[in-house]
């Protein structure tokens, strides 16, 4: 395990626990996931790229060409995408995941999450400010930076028109525009640090990390809120379903939705018990689970 460790992964990785699953291919530590056409696929320790076809009920564990952590997956359209990890690990496939080829590989860095702006622009965030990106489908990679200081880029999320938002450490929160690779500082009054931003209904956007601490905007340039939890914990993702209602997860034990587009949220019990990394809501409409305990298939929440 290389010493570049994010909070998110060292906190997952403290306590191994593997829920009862039909699947024994989704059992281990998931990190990341995304749809791909009407498939699922997901990311996670040594080098573990898996796929389901039937919404989470089953899986196959597809071929990797690496053994380090893979801590984010991206695709630009059903066929095309990348996955990123730990030595600076950065795969891609052309066959919709059936096989990946490894197109970067640097021990001294750990990327923690890629996002793939269309078939040739994509990029990689990770540990120290670590910002690559690519113009050439990742025939080559450039490192840029992103902010001045050395804190830790932990995601980034597209919210449309060209726009993304990455969340880090020490408050960090920065808009991205995939356009020209622009960065600008959205600063809340929080130093702690952000594991995601969510894109909300009318244009509004949600901030979620450490501690429960949630941040909600109306829209780019609107100040940031801070929104209360029943208690402290940990969230290190988000996910708007299609109903309208939004999850959120993290910390074992951790869920809370919300029914008012993020202005307010209650505490859920969906019966997951260990640490989540990543929801997902699949094209049929079911919940999926990604963290400790592999793959899990969550209940709708009422």
């Amino acid at each position: 395990m290389p010493k570049y460790l994010l909070a998110l992964l060292s906190i997952l990785l403290s306590i191994r626990v593997f829920a009862a699953d039909p699947s024994p291919a989704a059992h281990g530590l998931l990190l990341d996931a995304t749809v791909v056409g009407h498939s699922v696929i997901a990311v996670g320790e040594r080098g573990r790229i898996l796929r389901s076809t039937d919404a989470g009920r089953s899986w196959e564990l597809l071929p990797s060409p690496i053994e380090t952590t893979l801590t984010g997956i991206s695709f630009a359209d059903a066929q095309c995408g990348w996955a990123v990890g730990h030595d600076g690990t950065i795969l891609n496939t052309r066959d919709s995941g059936l096989s990946w080829t490894q197109q970067h590989s640097d021990k001294t860095i750990s990327f923690l999450d890629v996002f793939a702006i269309d078939l040739r622009k994509v990029c990689a965030i990770g540990a120290f400010g670590l910002f690559y990106f690519s113009e050439d489908g990742g025939t080559t990679w450039t490192p840029r930076q992103a902010i001045e200081q050395d804190m830790h880029l932990n995601r980034i999320t597209s919210t449309g028109n060209n726009t993304c938002y990455v969340a880090g450490e020490r408050g960090t929160l920065l808009r991205f525009s995939t356009a020209n690779f622009s960065f600008t500082p959205t600063p809340t009054d929080y130093d702690g640090s952000f594991f995601g931003v969510l894109a909300l209904d009318h244009g509004g956007l949600l901030a979620y990390g450490l501690r429960g601490r949630l941040y909600r905007s109306e829209g780019p340039d609107v100040e940031w809120k801070p929104i209360k939890l029943e208690r402290p914990a940990l969230i290190l993702t988000a996910v708007k379903l299609k109903s309208g209602t939004i999850v959120l997860a993290g910390q074992a034990r951790a869920f809370f939705i919300s029914k008012d587009n993020g202005l307010t949220f209650q505490a859920w019990e969906p019966g997951l018990t260990t640490a989540v990394a990543e929801l997902l809501e699949t094209p049929d409409g079911s919940l999926l689970a990604f963290g400790e305990a592999g793959a899990t298939r969550l209940p709708t929440p009422e």
